[in-house]
């Protein structure tokens, strides 16, 4: 009995032991380093920021309102940054002009709560 329990710990150990790989990384090839610092580049390249200063009219409160705006806004695909200040009736969006345009994001602020609440009266980008 004895030496059956001995037995199964060893073969137990052992498989334990033997069936560990080694996932450390390993640095990438020649060829491939190049490909990997291409593709970097060339997704920089393609990023072409831009910012957009949206006039909201509609907005009745600060924390339903503009936080609403804004989450929603964050949330977008290409967007870096929504900032929504009630007091000012404003929205600052950073965002990627390669993937939106200050229309876009016009529309999704109108498209928000039932679609009538919220009417971007004015767009300007630098």
């Amino acid at each position: 009995m004895n030496f059956s329990k001995s037995l199964f710990l060893l073969a137990t150990a052992s498989t334990l032991f033997l069936s560990c790989k080694d996932t450390a990384s390993k640095p990438l090839p020649d060829n491939l380093k190049a490909t990997a610092t291409e593709t970097q580049k060339k997704n920089t390249v393609e990023q072409k920021p831009l910012t957009a200063n949206l006039k909201i009219d509609g907005m009745t409160c600060a924390m339903g309102c503009a936080k609403t705006i804004e989450n929603k806004l964050s949330r977008m695909d290409g967007i870096q940054k929504a900032t929504v200040d009630f007091d000012k009736k404003e929205a600052i969006v950073n965002f990627d002009a390669a993937i939106l345009s200050s229309k876009d994001i016009a529309n999704a602020v109108q498209a928000t709560a039932d679609g009538k609440t919220y009417k971007v009266v004015a767009v300007t980008e630098n």
